[in-house]
């Protein structure tokens, strides 16, 4: 259905590349991923750019982290980290108690947080490039 370079039984998730808490955020998953569920795209790649568009995904209303679901669906905000975290080793259950929490309240959060990501945790000038044994992952 869609043309990109992925295995289609991979959750993508799609990140901030520049920002840094996104960054460590994708380092923490990649160590927890225990079951080989995620591969990651950062949004300003090309990757990651044709992506949105397949989805009619607009940066300017979502522009830190999304987690497309292999030809299903797509997630963004606090949805989409939860559902990540139902994945990692140590937050299944946590992240699922979360998710019956209303939406419109976790991403006050999480908006307010995604706001001042850069003012908190820095920028980077490029999106990171991943060492030889995590090029894999990325799409």
């Amino acid at each position: 259905m869609y043309l990109y370079n992925v295995e289609q039984s991979k959750k993508i998730i799609l990140f901030d590349g520049v920002c840094n808490l996104c960054n460590n955020s994708v380092q923490f998953v990649i160590k927890r991923d225990v079951n080989d569920v995620f591969q990651f795209a950062a949004l300003q790649s090309e990757t990651g750019k044709k992506l949105l568009t397949e989805r009619n995904i607009d940066t300017q209303e979502v522009d830190s982290i999304i987690l497309i679901e292999p030809n299903v669906a797509y997630y963004t905000k606090s949805t989409a980290a939860l559902e990540i975290g139902k994945h990692l080793k140590g937050f299944k259950a946590i992240s699922s108690i979360l998710l019956w929490l209303p939406e419109a309240l976790r991403n006050i959060v999480y908006d307010f947080i995604a706001r001042n990501r850069y003012k908190w945790y820095g920028k980077k000038d490029n999106c990171m490039i991943p060492s030889e044994e995590l090029k894999s992952k990325f799409i």
